[in-house]
């Protein structure tokens, strides 16, 4: 095939609740032939996973996501069939992009790994990671597996703002990026320079904002698919070249998405199958759980363009599934549990920023020793975060807490600009499990509450079982619940219901959060023996 193998803005606009203007493709009504073939559902994720780059290579699909401040940065998920997905490895081993990463006299929150690309250049048969970071600079990360190991291969003065990766056919390397004025980069054989940049797009002010640039060869032609946040998707075509001149096509406006009370299916990318079919694979905002990838089928117009297979004139719930080989193995699921064996975490695990290595370790259970000073979850490094399933799930925790020292706050926390837990405080050599409420940010992230404890019982011995229920059904704030358990089978309910928040502007959705950290000197820790995440 001639298809190469190939974020947010502050200020994008929010017109979910928009209802008219709907232009996208033909209908696709099940018969009885559709009816009785396998389906999927969407969202084919129901974890946070958005800004996606996607590709196949050979019989093995690849995509990769926005992690912000997260760290380690770019997740790579991997799929034999676009249905059922693992995570496979991270692009960016560690944000090492300045202090504000380390939680060091700054902080990076909402900052970090925004859109960015993934591709893999069959000549050397590596994949390439590239993004910028802080409108400053663009990185590129190279593997020959998704697993890693990754290193940083370049640094690129141009910041290429939500950038698509090119490997064209004749091996040369292309980028497209921007926010409303596209432009076209031409790197340099080894991929460690730019030669060239040219603007090719100024998008029409009726049409307001594209970016999220995805770059494709198909055909002979050049696309670049971009989308309108948050309520579009739109495509560049070009038949003289990279750079250009391209003509617009809307592709998709205001179409109704495939979660009751959540967004409109845009940014994304479009892959094509072993037996020719395509499909494009968006996310769908769906606060207070972040934004979810759902897949549709896209057929083609006799001239070039995309058109996404409706139903009913939405985007499906259900399709039929891709025609695709027998996978060569099952996946390994995002959820279940964790006992934290072997010699590194599991890579659905990531830190809030980069943790303090030399306060952590994994092999009998996740030992978290305190590594901050602090009375603000925000600013304590070493919390390690997991995605919440939705549309609801619960995680619960087992920890040993006999090495904790007075003045020590551990727990799990249902954890985003709004927050609260479920835990342990160590004062005067008494334990305490506690439910704190009213961790808040404001709008630049920085701290207006460090939490209010609300709810209390006192606890002995060394083990407890933490538990929090989220609920992530999009459309409305949602309740997180939390309880605890001294056997691990009758759990008690601690304080009221927690409202998650369903405002976009943090971009990451809910996360639970395991935490251990100092209010008065260091020297603590807790261990996690094991932690599961379950759904109904």
């Amino acid at each position: 095939m001639d298809l190469s193998w190939s974020h947010q803005h502050l200020t994008r606009r929010r017109t979910l609740a928009a209802a008219t203007g709907l232009a996208a493709g033909a209908l696709l009504r099940p018969g009885p032939a559709l009816a009785a073939a396998a389906q999927y559902t969407n969202p084919v994720i129901w974890q946070d996973f958005a800004d996606i780059d996607i590709m196949r290579v050979g019989d093995t699909y690849y995509a990769s996501a926005s992690t912000m401040h997260y760290s380690p940065g770019a997740p790579v998920l991997r799929s034999y069939d676009l249905v059922n997905w693992e995570i496979a490895g991270h692009a960016v081993p560690v944000l090492d992009f300045g202090a504000k990463y380390d939680l060091n006299g700054a902080r990076g929150y909402v900052r970090g790994i925004w859109a960015s690309s993934l591709a893999y250049r069959p000549s050397n048969r590596t994949f390439y990671w590239l993004g910028q970071i802080d409108f400053a600079r663009t990185y590129v990360y190279t593997a020959t597996a998704v697993e890693g190991p990754w290193s940083r291969l370049t640094t690129i003065s141009t910041p290429y703002y939500d950038a698509g990766l090119l490997v064209d056919t004749d091996d040369t390397l292309y980028v497209a990026y921007g926010n409303t004025t596209i432009s076209v980069a031409q790197l340099s054989p080894d991929g460690r320079n730019q030669i060239r940049t040219q603007e090719v797009f100024r998008t029409p002010s009726s049409v307001g904002t594209l970016e999220g640039a995805r770059f494709y060869k198909i055909n002979g032609q050049y696309y670049i698919f971009l989308t309108r946040p948050a309520n579009g998707q739109y495509i560049l075509k070009s038949s003289s070249g990279p750079f250009g001149p391209y003509t617009m096509r809307q592709v998709l406006l205001d179409l109704r998405g495939p979660i009751p009370g959540g967004g409109v299916p845009h940014q994304g990318g479009l892959v094509r199958t072993q037996s020719g079919a395509w499909y494009y694979m968006a996310f769908v905002d769906a606060y207070p759980g972040g934004r979810m990838p759902a897949l549709a089928p896209v057929t083609w117009t006799a001239d070039g363009w995309p058109v996404v297979q409706l139903v009913n004139g939405a985007w499906g719930t259900t399709y039929p599934s891709p025609a695709v080989p027998a996978p060569p193995r099952q996946v390994t699921p995002m959820t279940g549990v964790d006992t934290f064996d072997g010699t590194s975490l599991k890579p659905r695990w990531e830190w809030n920023h980069n943790p303090d290595n030399t306060k952590w370790s994994v092999g009998d259970g996740l030992t978290l020793r305190t590594a901050t000073v602090t009375h603000d979850l925000y600013w304590a490094r070493n919390t390690l975060t997991h995605r919440i399933q939705g549309p609801t799930s619960t995680a619960t925790a087992q920890l040993d807490h006999s090495a904790m020292r007075d003045g020590d706050r551990a727990g799990l926390a249902l954890l985003r600009d709004s927050s609260a837990w479920i835990g342990l405080k160590r004062d005067g050599g008494a334990t305490r499990v506690v439910m704190v409420t009213g961790l808040t940010m404001d709008g630049n992230w920085n701290t207006t509450g460090t939490g209010t404890e609300i709810a209390s019982a006192p606890v002995s011995g060394s083990r407890i079982w933490l538990r929090a229920n989220a609920d992530i059904r999009p459309g409305a704030p949602r309740p997180g619940t939390f309880s605890y358990s001294t056997d691990g089978i009758t759990f008690t309910r601690l304080g009221p219901a927690f409202s998650m928040g369903n405002d976009w502007r943090f971009f990451m959705g809910y996360r639970f959060a395991l935490f251990n950290h100092a209010t008065l000197a260091l020297g603590g820790a807790v261990r996690v023996t094991r932690f599961e995440v379950s759904t109904p």
